[in-house]
This record gives structure tokens, C-alpha cells and sequence, in this order.
């Protein structure tokens, strides 16, 4: 069977946009990860935990490249950030090794070879945190990521964010380019049994919560993933769940919901950040025909209907070109949006307004009920 040729032109047109997408000459290189012993006065340091579906690469400064391994692997990584960090930003290096008084860089970076050893970094990481604050923050990346950005990106998050919390990026194998979008859905499709393995190591740590952030075609994995939990049983305890939040979310409205038919109303609301501005999920809906994605899905109400609480940044001016990571811009209003929650948590019964305002940022779905299932976060 042929392809009519509009269609064929059509994806072909897609396609050649993203591969022209601006910025991608100014990705990072494959040794950005090269380790420096300098050190800067003010420049802060975050250990993170690594758990990957990438292959090991031997080449200096890549540690994990694009192409699937055949099992579950660990790593730790220490980072800085530099003390003139702008919030949304990744200061990378233009040589390296870097220089952390101007860059994000690596200082030290160990794989580990056992779920022993990343249990045991992982709650020597959290030992390091106040007494009922162990906060384990879970983050899966999207499409076209390479593992540097991943990487770099949830040092961002955790930094911009203020928040206390033992950081874990569960990275799966995305090549990091534009035209390998079916090989990198179909690698997260193959990582759900190993994301599953990953927060179940999680749940064995001494985290008082566990929060979950996905990002892109990260969240269609996690999604998955919790979902054969529930229905295996297996599910993380609603009282040790901090916060699902699922950003610009490259799923399909009426997957979603069926996912969510199957999942059940969750203990803890989702919280699905979208843009209806989303460019790279605009070429999505065309690439799944014309479905339109969950990250830009028009009808908050829809949503809040689900039982998720919608955060829409539709008028929030995006850092990149394509309005794709304006969820990395949230962590700088953590602190604000704590404030709006603690603030409702402590107002009378029956008083929470329908929609949140906070900088362009409009948050819906925050009514009384959620505002005790959010209690203890």
C-alpha cells in the first residue's frame, strides 16, 4: 500500500521542521560531563541519582549515550551550579571541563552496579535532610533529550525550586534527535518494567514522600507505569506520594483517558502542566493525525472533570522557542505556589476559588477535596 502523496509531503514538511528547530546547534557536546576539580566560592552542589535504561559510553564526559541496554543501570552524580545561575536557565560550558564559577559542572561521576549501591547513595543522600523534609523527586525526561540535558535540567529544577529533596533522574534511551521520535517512543514504551523497578527502589529508601515529575513523551512512560502498578497491585502508598506532576504531557486526550479509566481516581490529583501555545506537541497532533496532546490540551475543565488539578501556561513567555519547557520556569514559583497552597489549606471550608492566579500562571481544579488530598505535602 502507497502513502497518498499529501500525506507523504506533509510528514515530510513536519519532519523538516523539526530538524530545523533553532538551538540545536548550540546543544552540548558529548564530553560536557568532563569532571573538573576547580571550585567556586557560592557555587552550589547537588548530588544526583541516576537510574537509566542508556548503554554505558566509554568516551570521556558522556557517560550514557542514546542507545538502549539491555538492563537497568545506576549511576552518581555530583554537579555545581553557579552562584550566577538565571532561574530556567542551564549555564553550559563553551570548553571544558567548565568553570563552575560561570558554568554547570561535573565534579564527580560513579556508576554504580547494584540496586544495593543506589539504595544505599540514595539514602545517603537523604540522611542529609531535615527529620519529616526526606524528599525524594523523581524526574523522567522526554523526547529528543540527550542525557547531559536531562541531567543538567533537573539540577535546574531542584536548584530554582529551593525545596529540599534528594534528586533521582530516571533517564531513559532517547538519541537526542528530532527524526528518531518512533525509536525514542518506542524506548520508553520498552523502559516501563525498569521505571517500575526505579520507584520501587525509591519506595524502599527512607523518603518520607516521593514527588514524580515527567516531562514531554517521559510522561506516556510514566502514565504507563503507574499504571501497571495500580493494576498489579503494586502501586507506591497514596501516604508517601508527594506530587505526580506530568508537563506538557506528549499523550493523546483519549489515551489519557482510558489510562486514567483503568488507573482509577488517584488518591493524590495529578497535576498536568499545559501551553496551548506547545509548538513541538502542535507537530505531535499532526504526526498522530490530528489528536490533539494532553501538554496542549484546550480544555482545562475537561481536566479538572479527570480529577487533576491543570496548571496553564499559556500566557507565561516561554525561555525556548517552542514553548515546550515552560515547566522548568515553575520551579522558580515553587516557593510562591507553596504559599497559595498553604494559604488555602488554612481557609475556611467551601472558600478555595475555582482558578489560582500567580504570573500568568492559571491554576485550576483546586477545590476543598483536593486541598485534603494535597494535605502533607
Amino acid at each position: 500500500m502507497t502513502a497518498r502523496p499529501g500525506a507523504a509531503m506533509g510528514l515530510a514538511l513536519a519532519l523538516a521542521v523539526l530538524v530545523a528547530l533553532p538551538g540545536c546547534a548550540s546543544r552540548p557536546g558529548p564530553d560536557v560531563l568532563t569532571p573538573t576539580l576547580a571550585a567556586t566560592p557560592g557555587a552550589k552542589p547537588y548530588t544526583i541519582m541516576v537510574a537509566t535504561t542508556r548503554a554505558r559510553d566509554p568516551r570521556p564526559g558522556t557517560l550514557f549515550n542514546g542507545e538502549r541496554s539491555a538492563k537497568l543501570d545506576f549511576a552518581t552524580v555530583t554537579l555545581t551550579v553557579p552562584p550566577a545561575h538565571k532561574p530556567g536557565d542551564i549555564e553550559w560550558a563553551k570548553e571544558q571541563p567548565g568553570n563552575p564559577a560561570t558554568d554547570m559542572v561535573v565534579h564527580e561521576a560513579v556508576y554504580l552496579d547494584t540496586d544495593q549501591q543506589f539504595l544505599a547513595d540514595l539514602n545517603a543522600q537523604l540522611a542529609k535532610l531535615p527529620a519529616g523534609r526526606k524528599q525524594a523527586v523523581v524526574f523522567v525526561h522526554g523526547y529528543n533529550t540527550q542525557f547531559s540535558e536531562a541531567l543538567f535540567r533537573l539540577a535546574q529544577m531542584v536548584h530554582d525550586s529551593g525545596q529540599p529533596g534528594a534528586p533521582v533522574l530516571f533517564t531513559w534511551a532517547s538519541r537526542g534527535r528530532t527524526q528518531d521520535y518512533v525509536y525514542d517512543n518506542n524506548s520508553a514504551t520498552a523502559a516501563r518494567d525498569s521505571l517500575e523497578r526505579t520507584l520501587n527502589l525509591v519506595a524502599q529508601s527512607q523518603a518520607d514522600s516521593i514527588t514524580i515529575i515527567a516531562h514531554s513523551m517521559g510522561n506516556w512512560l510514566t502514565v504507563e507505569t503507574l499504571r501497571q502498578m495500580r493494576i498489579a497491585g503494586k502501586m507506591i502508598p497514596a501516604k508517601r506520594v508527594g506530587n505526580i506532576i506530568l508537563a506538557a504531557p506528549d499523550i493523546d486526550v483519549d489515551v489519557f483517558k482510558t489510562q486514567l479509566k483503568r488507573f482509577g481516581k488517584p488518591e493524590k490529583p495529578f497535576i498536568v502542566v499545559v501551553s496551548h501555545d506547545d509548538k513541538a506537541l502542535s507537530f505531535s497532533d499532526f504526526l498522530a493525525g490530528n489528536k490533539e496532546r494532553l501538554g496542549s490540551y484546550t480544555d482545562d475543565g475537561d481536566l479538572v472533570g479527570l480529577g487533576a488539578i491543570v496548571v496553564d501556561m499559556t500566557n507565561v513567555k516561554a525561555l525556548d522557542s517552542m514553548n515546550h519547557g515552560k515547566f522548568a520556569q515553575l520551579a522558580e514559583m515553587a516557593p510562591q505556589l507553596r504559599g497559595i497552597i498553604d494559604k488555602q489549606r488554612s481557609a475556611p471550608a467551601g472558600s478555595t476559588p475555582s482558578v489560582i492566579e500567580l504570573d500568568g500562571v492559571h491554576i485550576s481544579g483546586i477545590d476543598d477535596a483536593k486541598m485534603r488530598q494535597l494535605e502533607g505535602n
